[in-house]
């Protein structure tokens, strides 16, 4: 039988820009009337008012023209996208974050099961901060020896780093590739709704641990009481370059309550995070800069990403033809109860994971649609945001079109099969969860 193959990634969003370009040659152009809203000052879709205007099709020029255009037009979170990702890239090449997986081990000694909640509680604030996934490759070895350790295998090691990222990614109020992003795309303040998302995050972590531990328990029956503990020392300039870290992140959410700061203080923020912390771990001037190289190198294809999915935007909305679409798709939904509309953002969301596994570059594609809906349908932005982030943020749990989980997989030996049966039920569960806390939040009324 043979196997199907995904197309590659760039491949799947170029063909959705020459569609897009298709479309505005068949599909009628029109546009709703839009108001500003005095509570929040953003345009919103007022119901009703659809009608048709004159035909824009899309050329062979607009449709090339269209990457360059949506790079642009998405310059602010690009920039994010590559100064953060390579402040970390920095972080990681002075060595702080090994030594602080070591220095954890050292401390718990006998205790050392404690270390499975306690890497869950580390790598899920890591997933939450910045969207940790490719970073935790460098520490497989680390990690599946320590699971060996306290009872757990190879798999055990893959559950308790990259897949409690991805819990703490896809619930968090913070994460700034994912729910940043998404709530700048659809006009609401970013990080707001944080303390109903700190909730549902505490759930579904406690959920997850609950999974690796019960997993790890599974292969021997207990675990061991003792481990050994990598030989990396902790040391005040790895403190240094971790109080950087946190520093940093204290800073921006202190400007951005204050003073209401973005996502160019974002990127300025780490940008001098990187530098400080860079000096500080001791790679000096040099060895700073070919640390943000290297980030920016391993950014890149995430950056190309959301200038190729905003490009089909930039396509539907020269077209006229967006606000065509938005009313084809809540023309059905008219009538059903909004909870119905939620839930189904939810599945959808899930499956243009799959094609298109960048969370961020998922959000320029989907949400410019998905807002004025939402507003036809009067749904809350923060409600379909949350939808937003259930769907794509937990397929990174399963979906193979996600590169850091297939190379994980493969650094540790866990094959995929095998990681299905254990993470399946679970990512059912938590997206279950997902689902119902976005319906809480639209029954509450959050915003």
């Amino acid at each position: 039988m043979r196997r199907i193959r995904v197309p590659h990634t760039l491949v799947l969003l170029m063909g959705g820009i020459v569609l897009a370009a298709a479309l505005t040659h068949v599909v009628p152009a029109g546009e709703y009337a839009r108001r500003t809203d005095e509570a929040t000052g953003r345009q919103v879709v007022q119901p009703g008012t659809y009608h048709t205007v004159p035909a824009s099709p899309a050329g062979v020029m607009d449709l090339l023209r269209a990457v360059p255009r949506g790079i642009g037009e998405a310059a602010d979170v690009i920039a994010v996208v590559f100064l953060v990702g390579a402040a970390f890239a920095v972080v990681d090449r002075t060595g702080a974050l090994r030594a602080a997986f070591a220095a954890l081990v050292r401390r718990l000694g006998t205790r050392a099961w404690l270390a499975i909640p306690l890497c869950c509680l580390l790598f899920a604030a890591g997933g939450a901060l910045e969207n940790m996934q490719e970073e935790i490759i460098a520490l497989v070895p680390a990690l599946v020896l320590l699971a060996a350790r306290v009872g757990g295998n190879p798999l055990t090691a893959v559950a308790m780093s990259l897949g409690s990222a991805v819990v703490g990614a896809a619930f968090s109020p913070v994460n700034p590739f994912q729910v940043g992003i998404a709530q700048q795309i659809v006009g609401i303040p970013m990080f707001s709704g944080f303390a109903f998302r700190l909730a549902l995050l505490a759930v579904a972590l406690a959920v997850w641990m609950w999974a690796v531990l019960r997993q790890a328990r599974s292969v021997t029956g207990a675990p061991l009481q003792e481990a050994e503990a990598p030989a990396d020392a902790w040391s005040l300039r790895f403190g240094l370059v971790m109080a950087c870290v946190a520093g940093g992140f204290a800073v921006f959410l202190v400007g951005q309550a204050t003073s209401g700061w973005g996502f160019d203080e974002l990127s300025a923020v780490f940008l001098a995070v990187g530098l400080l912390a860079g000096l500080a771990g001791g790679l000096g001037p040099g060895g700073t800069a070919s640390a943000f190289v290297d980030g920016f190198r391993e950014m890149a294809f995430a950056a190309l990403l959301i200038g190729f999915a905003r490009g089909i935007f930039v396509v539907l909305n020269d077209g006229h033809v967006i606000d065509t679409i938005v009313r084809a798709l809540a023309t059905p939904l008219d009538g059903l109860p909004p909870a119905v509309a939620v839930a189904g953002m939810v599945g959808l969301q899930t499956l243009v994971h799959v094609p298109v596994p960048s969370v961020s570059g998922q959000a320029v594609l989907t949400l410019p649609i998905l807002a004025p809906l939402s507003d036809l349908l009067q749904i809350s932005r923060q409600v379909t945001v949350l939808a937003y982030q259930t769907g794509a943020g937990m397929c990174d749990l399963i979906t193979p079109t996600n590169g850091a989980l297939m190379a994980m997989l493969s650094a540790a030996g866990v094959r995929y099969d095998q990681w299905l049966r254990f993470a399946l039920p679970f990512w059912a569960a938590l997206a279950a969860f997902g689902t119902v806390g976005a319906l809480l939040a639209l029954a509450v009324g959050v915003v």
